[in-house]
Protein backbone atom coordinates (compact mmCIF):
# COMPACT_ATOMS: atom_id res chain seq x y z
CA UNK A 1 0.00 0.00 0.00
CA UNK A 2 3.60 2.30 -0.17
CA UNK A 3 1.98 4.29 3.14
CA UNK A 4 -0.57 6.01 1.08
CA UNK A 5 -3.86 5.00 2.17
CA UNK A 6 -5.36 6.62 -1.44
CA UNK A 7 -3.39 3.64 -3.14
CA UNK A 8 -4.53 1.25 -0.61
CA UNK A 9 -8.08 1.07 -1.51
CA UNK A 10 -6.57 -0.09 -4.81
CA UNK A 11 -4.27 -2.68 -4.42
CA UNK A 12 -6.20 -4.44 -2.07
CA UNK A 13 -8.61 -4.48 -4.44
CA UNK A 14 -6.28 -6.21 -6.91
CA UNK A 15 -5.01 -8.66 -4.20
CA UNK A 16 -8.99 -9.66 -3.65
CA UNK A 17 -9.22 -9.92 -7.56
CA UNK A 18 -6.18 -12.58 -7.24
CA UNK A 19 -8.28 -14.22 -4.66
CA UNK A 20 -5.31 -13.81 -2.41
CA UNK A 21 -6.09 -13.68 1.92
CA UNK A 22 -3.05 -11.97 2.84
CA UNK A 23 -1.34 -8.99 2.76
CA UNK A 24 1.85 -7.80 3.85
CA UNK A 25 2.85 -3.99 5.09
CA UNK A 26 5.83 -2.23 6.28
CA UNK A 27 5.17 -0.38 9.45
CA UNK A 28 8.67 1.30 10.30
CA UNK A 29 8.83 2.39 13.60
CA UNK A 30 10.29 5.53 12.97
CA UNK A 31 7.26 6.80 10.76
CA UNK A 32 5.10 5.74 14.05
CA UNK A 33 6.97 7.36 17.37
CA UNK A 34 9.67 9.19 15.40
CA UNK A 35 10.25 12.53 17.31
CA UNK A 36 10.36 10.84 21.34
CA UNK A 37 9.68 7.89 23.08
CA UNK A 38 6.24 7.21 24.12
CA UNK A 39 5.15 9.69 21.32
CA UNK A 40 3.22 7.79 18.69
CA UNK A 41 1.61 9.19 15.54
CA UNK A 42 -0.89 6.63 14.55
CA UNK A 43 -3.11 8.24 11.88
CA UNK A 44 -1.49 6.58 8.60
CA UNK A 45 -1.49 3.09 10.22
CA UNK A 46 -5.06 3.17 11.32
CA UNK A 47 -5.70 4.27 7.86
CA UNK A 48 -4.06 1.41 6.33
CA UNK A 49 -4.99 -0.99 9.23
CA UNK A 50 -8.80 -0.28 8.69
CA UNK A 51 -8.72 -0.32 4.18
CA UNK A 52 -7.28 -4.06 5.11
CA UNK A 53 -9.98 -4.65 7.86
CA UNK A 54 -12.86 -3.50 5.30
CA UNK A 55 -11.79 -5.91 2.92
CA UNK A 56 -11.95 -8.84 4.89
CA UNK A 57 -7.75 -10.04 4.39
CA UNK A 58 -5.46 -10.58 6.85
CA UNK A 59 -2.45 -8.10 7.47
CA UNK A 60 1.15 -9.32 8.15
CA UNK A 61 2.79 -6.23 9.91
CA UNK A 62 6.55 -6.01 9.19
CA UNK A 63 7.88 -4.06 12.24
CA UNK A 64 11.81 -2.79 11.82
CA UNK A 65 14.02 0.52 10.88
CA UNK A 66 14.23 1.96 14.58
CA UNK A 67 13.98 6.19 15.06
CA UNK A 68 17.08 8.29 14.98
CA UNK A 69 16.32 8.91 18.92
CA UNK A 70 16.89 4.84 19.76
CA UNK A 71 19.94 4.50 17.16
CA UNK A 72 23.50 3.90 18.40
CA UNK A 73 25.81 6.41 18.13
CA UNK A 74 28.11 3.89 16.11
CA UNK A 75 30.60 5.60 14.06
CA UNK A 76 30.99 2.09 12.40
CA UNK A 77 28.09 2.06 10.98
CA UNK A 78 27.07 3.03 7.71
CA UNK A 79 23.52 2.19 7.43
CA UNK A 80 20.07 3.44 9.33
CA UNK A 81 18.28 0.42 9.29
CA UNK A 82 20.03 -1.38 11.67
CA UNK A 83 18.76 -2.10 15.30
CA UNK A 84 18.19 0.23 18.01
CA UNK A 85 20.37 0.50 20.92
CA UNK A 86 18.53 -0.73 23.63
CA UNK A 87 16.37 -3.53 22.18
CA UNK A 88 14.09 -2.77 24.99
CA UNK A 89 12.95 0.37 23.46
CA UNK A 90 11.51 -1.85 20.24
CA UNK A 91 9.71 -4.54 22.18
CA UNK A 92 8.54 -1.15 23.96
CA UNK A 93 7.40 0.06 20.35
CA UNK A 94 6.08 -3.92 19.42
CA UNK A 95 3.86 -3.70 22.27
CA UNK A 96 2.24 -0.64 21.96
CA UNK A 97 1.85 -1.32 18.31
CA UNK A 98 -0.13 -4.61 18.91
CA UNK A 99 -2.18 -2.90 21.88
CA UNK A 100 -3.43 -0.41 19.42
CA UNK A 101 -4.19 -2.54 16.70
CA UNK A 102 -5.41 -5.86 19.06
CA UNK A 103 -7.36 -8.21 16.83
CA UNK A 104 -6.99 -6.47 14.05
CA UNK A 105 -3.29 -7.37 12.80
CA UNK A 106 -3.24 -11.24 12.13
CA UNK A 107 0.43 -11.50 12.14
CA UNK A 108 3.78 -9.36 12.71
CA UNK A 109 6.84 -10.00 10.92
CA UNK A 110 10.10 -8.90 13.48
CA UNK A 111 12.72 -7.15 10.96
CA UNK A 112 13.92 -8.22 7.24
CA UNK A 113 16.56 -10.25 6.47
CA UNK A 114 18.74 -9.73 9.38
CA UNK A 115 21.51 -11.76 7.66
CA UNK A 116 22.53 -9.15 5.28
CA UNK A 117 24.86 -6.18 6.58
CA UNK A 118 22.49 -3.55 4.52
CA UNK A 119 19.60 -4.73 7.11
CA UNK A 120 21.68 -4.75 10.24
CA UNK A 121 23.33 -1.14 10.24
CA UNK A 122 25.67 -1.86 8.09
CA UNK A 123 27.56 -4.31 10.89
CA UNK A 124 28.19 -7.90 10.25
CA UNK A 125 25.11 -10.32 11.02
CA UNK A 126 24.83 -11.38 14.37
CA UNK A 127 22.01 -14.02 15.05
CA UNK A 128 22.37 -14.43 18.83
CA UNK A 129 21.63 -10.17 18.65
CA UNK A 130 18.86 -10.87 16.59
CA UNK A 131 17.28 -13.21 18.96
CA UNK A 132 17.33 -10.59 21.76
CA UNK A 133 15.66 -8.29 19.55
CA UNK A 134 13.44 -11.07 18.40
CA UNK A 135 13.01 -11.73 21.81
CA UNK A 136 11.67 -8.41 23.42
CA UNK A 137 9.51 -7.54 20.32
CA UNK A 138 7.76 -11.32 20.76
CA UNK A 139 7.52 -10.59 24.35
CA UNK A 140 5.81 -6.89 24.18
CA UNK A 141 3.26 -8.04 20.97
CA UNK A 142 1.83 -11.29 23.44
CA UNK A 143 1.73 -8.90 25.97
CA UNK A 144 -0.42 -6.77 24.24
CA UNK A 145 -2.32 -9.44 21.62
CA UNK A 146 -1.84 -13.25 22.88
CA UNK A 147 -3.30 -14.11 19.65
CA UNK A 148 -1.28 -12.61 17.11
CA UNK A 149 1.13 -14.51 14.93
CA UNK A 150 5.09 -13.59 15.47
CA UNK A 151 7.01 -14.56 12.49
CA UNK A 152 10.76 -14.49 13.04
CA UNK A 153 12.27 -12.26 9.92
CA UNK A 154 12.63 -13.18 6.39
CA UNK A 155 16.16 -14.55 5.56
CA UNK A 156 17.93 -13.59 2.39
CA UNK A 157 18.88 -16.54 0.66
CA UNK A 158 22.68 -16.35 0.25
CA UNK A 159 25.93 -18.18 0.34
CA UNK A 160 28.33 -14.88 1.31
CA UNK A 161 29.69 -14.86 4.27
CA UNK A 162 30.33 -11.92 6.79
CA UNK A 163 30.93 -8.90 7.52
CA UNK A 164 28.51 -8.53 3.76
CA UNK A 165 26.27 -11.24 5.02
CA UNK A 166 25.43 -14.62 6.48
CA UNK A 167 24.59 -17.78 4.70
CA UNK A 168 20.69 -18.01 5.94
CA UNK A 169 20.66 -21.86 7.07
CA UNK A 170 24.08 -20.66 8.88
CA UNK A 171 22.22 -18.23 10.34
CA UNK A 172 19.06 -19.87 11.24
CA UNK A 173 21.58 -22.62 13.00
CA UNK A 174 22.74 -19.67 15.15
CA UNK A 175 19.50 -18.59 16.04
CA UNK A 176 18.44 -21.63 17.44
CA UNK A 177 21.36 -22.38 19.24
CA UNK A 178 20.81 -18.60 20.57
CA UNK A 179 17.75 -19.80 22.29
CA UNK A 180 14.96 -18.27 19.45
CA UNK A 181 12.87 -21.31 19.65
CA UNK A 182 9.95 -20.23 22.46
CA UNK A 183 10.25 -16.53 20.44
CA UNK A 184 8.54 -17.03 16.75
CA UNK A 185 5.01 -18.89 16.36
CA UNK A 186 5.90 -18.87 12.34
CA UNK A 187 9.36 -19.01 10.59
CA UNK A 188 9.77 -16.61 8.15
CA UNK A 189 11.80 -17.31 4.84
CA UNK A 190 12.12 -15.77 1.31
CA UNK A 191 12.10 -17.38 -1.69
CA UNK A 192 13.06 -15.87 -5.02
CA UNK A 193 13.55 -18.69 -7.51
CA UNK A 194 16.35 -16.77 -9.24
CA UNK A 195 16.83 -18.56 -13.10
CA UNK A 196 15.55 -22.40 -11.75
CA UNK A 197 11.98 -22.77 -12.07
CA UNK A 198 10.34 -24.11 -8.96
CA UNK A 199 9.71 -27.67 -9.71
CA UNK A 200 13.42 -28.11 -9.69
CA UNK A 201 15.04 -29.44 -7.03
CA UNK A 202 17.74 -27.35 -4.84
CA UNK A 203 20.24 -30.37 -5.88
CA UNK A 204 19.54 -30.12 -9.47
CA UNK A 205 20.14 -26.53 -9.21
CA UNK A 206 23.20 -26.65 -7.24
CA UNK A 207 24.85 -29.20 -9.97
CA UNK A 208 23.70 -27.05 -13.38
CA UNK A 209 25.87 -24.18 -13.26
CA UNK A 210 22.82 -22.44 -16.21
CA UNK A 211 20.63 -23.11 -13.25
CA UNK A 212 23.03 -21.07 -10.74
CA UNK A 213 25.06 -23.59 -8.96
CA UNK A 214 24.22 -22.98 -5.47
CA UNK A 215 21.52 -24.63 -3.61
CA UNK A 216 20.30 -21.58 -2.05
CA UNK A 217 19.43 -20.11 -5.85
CA UNK A 218 16.46 -22.93 -6.04
CA UNK A 219 12.93 -21.97 -4.92
CA UNK A 220 12.77 -25.17 -3.19
CA UNK A 221 15.56 -24.13 -0.96
CA UNK A 222 12.97 -23.66 1.47
CA UNK A 223 12.62 -27.39 1.96
CA UNK A 224 16.06 -27.09 3.56
CA UNK A 225 15.03 -24.37 6.18
CA UNK A 226 12.19 -27.30 6.97
CA UNK A 227 15.08 -29.68 7.32
CA UNK A 228 16.61 -27.57 9.57
CA UNK A 229 13.67 -26.82 12.34
CA UNK A 230 13.13 -30.63 12.15
CA UNK A 231 16.88 -30.70 12.82
CA UNK A 232 16.27 -28.26 16.11
CA UNK A 233 12.84 -30.77 16.91
CA UNK A 234 10.76 -27.58 15.83
CA UNK A 235 7.97 -29.59 13.93
CA UNK A 236 5.05 -28.33 14.74
CA UNK A 237 5.71 -24.68 13.46
CA UNK A 238 4.42 -23.95 9.74
CA UNK A 239 6.92 -21.43 7.34
CA UNK A 240 5.60 -18.06 6.30
CA UNK A 241 6.96 -17.48 2.62
CA UNK A 242 7.37 -13.58 3.03
CA UNK A 243 8.31 -13.09 -0.18
CA UNK A 244 8.75 -14.74 -3.65
CA UNK A 245 9.02 -13.79 -7.33
CA UNK A 246 11.44 -14.20 -10.30
CA UNK A 247 12.62 -10.94 -12.00
CA UNK A 248 12.64 -9.39 -15.60
CA UNK A 249 15.63 -7.14 -14.73
CA UNK A 250 17.67 -6.77 -17.73
CA UNK A 251 18.88 -3.73 -16.28
CA UNK A 252 21.16 -3.98 -13.51
CA UNK A 253 23.99 -6.49 -13.46
CA UNK A 254 23.62 -7.93 -10.25
CA UNK A 255 20.11 -8.93 -11.43
CA UNK A 256 20.28 -9.41 -14.56
CA UNK A 257 22.19 -12.73 -14.88
CA UNK A 258 19.07 -14.67 -13.34
CA UNK A 259 16.18 -12.74 -14.89
CA UNK A 260 13.64 -14.41 -16.71
CA UNK A 261 10.93 -13.41 -19.21
CA UNK A 262 7.59 -12.02 -18.50
CA UNK A 263 5.82 -15.34 -19.77
CA UNK A 264 8.58 -17.26 -17.76
CA UNK A 265 7.94 -15.16 -14.31
CA UNK A 266 4.02 -15.71 -14.51
CA UNK A 267 4.76 -19.71 -15.23
CA UNK A 268 6.81 -19.96 -12.35
CA UNK A 269 4.96 -17.85 -9.92
CA UNK A 270 1.77 -19.91 -10.43
CA UNK A 271 3.92 -23.45 -10.54
CA UNK A 272 5.47 -22.07 -7.03
CA UNK A 273 2.17 -21.92 -5.69
CA UNK A 274 0.86 -25.04 -7.02
CA UNK A 275 4.12 -26.79 -6.13
CA UNK A 276 3.57 -25.45 -2.26
CA UNK A 277 0.12 -26.73 -2.68
CA UNK A 278 0.90 -30.13 -3.68
CA UNK A 279 3.67 -30.81 -1.74
CA UNK A 280 4.40 -28.09 1.25
CA UNK A 281 1.21 -28.45 2.62
CA UNK A 282 0.03 -28.43 5.74
CA UNK A 283 4.00 -26.96 6.97
CA UNK A 284 3.69 -23.77 4.45
CA UNK A 285 1.00 -21.27 6.12
CA UNK A 286 1.41 -18.45 3.95
CA UNK A 287 3.18 -17.36 0.86
CA UNK A 288 3.33 -13.76 -0.29
CA UNK A 289 4.87 -12.74 -3.77
CA UNK A 290 6.55 -9.27 -4.60
CA UNK A 291 5.21 -6.75 -5.51
CA UNK A 292 2.30 -4.98 -6.53
CA UNK A 293 4.38 -1.84 -7.82
CA UNK A 294 5.10 1.35 -6.25
CA UNK A 295 3.79 3.96 -8.61
CA UNK A 296 7.00 5.86 -8.05
CA UNK A 297 9.43 3.04 -9.36
CA UNK A 298 10.51 3.16 -12.04
CA UNK A 299 12.88 1.18 -14.66
CA UNK A 300 16.10 2.38 -13.29
CA UNK A 301 14.93 0.75 -9.54
CA UNK A 302 15.59 -2.83 -9.36
CA UNK A 303 12.18 -3.45 -7.77
CA UNK A 304 10.28 -2.57 -10.63
CA UNK A 305 11.49 -5.74 -12.56
CA UNK A 306 10.29 -8.06 -9.74
CA UNK A 307 6.42 -6.62 -9.65
CA UNK A 308 3.42 -8.41 -11.12
CA UNK A 309 2.10 -4.77 -12.29
CA UNK A 310 3.70 -1.87 -13.69
CA UNK A 311 3.73 1.26 -11.65
CA UNK A 312 0.77 3.79 -12.96
CA UNK A 313 -2.09 6.25 -11.58
CA UNK A 314 -4.67 5.76 -10.93
CA UNK A 315 -4.24 1.83 -12.74
CA UNK A 316 -1.49 0.19 -12.91
CA UNK A 317 -0.47 -1.99 -15.52
CA UNK A 318 -1.06 -5.66 -15.44
CA UNK A 319 2.11 -8.08 -16.40
CA UNK A 320 1.27 -11.36 -17.05
CA UNK A 321 2.55 -13.27 -14.01
CA UNK A 322 -0.66 -10.82 -12.14
CA UNK A 323 -3.25 -12.67 -14.86
CA UNK A 324 -1.51 -15.99 -13.91
CA UNK A 325 -1.79 -15.70 -10.69
CA UNK A 326 -5.13 -14.05 -10.60
CA UNK A 327 -6.41 -17.18 -12.77
CA UNK A 328 -4.76 -20.06 -11.38
CA UNK A 329 -6.49 -22.75 -9.34
CA UNK A 330 -6.79 -21.57 -5.62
Amino acid sequence: MWWRPDLGERDLGLVQDMGFGWVKQRFAWRDIEETAPGVFNWARPEQLVQLVQDRNLKLIALLDYPPYWAMPLDPASTADTGPPADYATFGDFCAAFAQHFKGKVAAYQVWNEPNLAREWGGRPPDPAAYVRLLRACYTGIKSADPAAIVISAGLAPTGTEPPIAMPHDAFLRAMYAAGAQPYFDMLGVHAPGYRAPPWVSSEQVQAELPLGGNRWMAFRHVEDMRALMLEYDDPQKQVAILETGWTTDPVHPDYSWFAVSEAQQAEYLAGAYKWAREHWRPWVGIMNTIYIADPQWVPEQEQYWWAITTPGEPLPGLRPAYRALRDMPK
